[in-house]
């Protein structure tokens, strides 16, 4: 899928990456531009080198001056606004990416479950836990639709976790996310010393 200018990559930038390809020694090396952990406080936007064929389908492709940058299609509404920038200083030079909606939520109907179900935490159940210093996230989705979640902070080892869960955590997310099936916790509860309530 062809794109133009989904994000900024600077004149500066473009050369600095060019010459990066051209160390490759790897005929049509492109570059992949995208998002870990997209719409949470954890994002990191990443550049990587990209290798014919490992490419796909979905990917946004922007022409730079003498390479391609391959752009992630999940990231795409994160990387609203992002520039990517070179800029020299004492040390050689720094490529720098800023990409000021990489943290902020975005959920459609087309949005995959694992996104809402971190949209959900990130920004209901969350905020409720940081009262006592805790928190949850996303360890992984199966399948079959179960959530597998960590708690952490004031929620590690705390006494009053499976209420939390059951009554809080479980019930927002199964009401809000039908297509999810069950909630389980993988945090090992046995470490008491940040815990909330004992």
């Amino acid at each position: 899928m062809s794109a133009t200018d989904s994000i900024t990559i600077t004149d500066a930038a473009q050369a600095y990456l060019a010459e990066l390809l051209k160390k490759q020694d790897t005929a049509d090396v492109a570059v992949r531009v995208f998002i870990l952990d997209a719409g949470t406080p954890k994002a990191e936007t990443c550049i990587s080198f990209c290798r014919p064929g490992e490419e796909k389908q979905e990917d946004l492709i922007q022409e730079c001056a003498g390479f391609r940058a391959y752009i992630d299609e999940p990231s795409v509404p994160f990387l609203e606004e992002a520039v990517v920038d070179y800029a020299k200083d004492a040390m050689g030079g720094q490529l720098t990416i800023k990409a000021p909606n990489s943290r902020l939520p975005k959920i459609t109907d087309d949005s995959s479950i694992a996104d809402r179900v971190n949209y959900v935490l990130y920004n209901e159940i969350n905020p409720g836990l940081a009262a006592h210093g805790g928190n949850v996230t996303l360890e992984e989705l199966f399948e079959d639709n179960i959530a597998i979640l960590r708690f952490g902070g004031g929620c590690q080892g705390c006494g009053m976790v499976d209420v939390t869960l059951k009554e809080g955590v479980e019930k927002t997310l199964l009401s809000q996310i039908p297509e999810l099936k069950a909630v389980r916790d993988v945090t090992d509860h046995t470490q008491t010393e940040n815990a909330y309530f004992q």
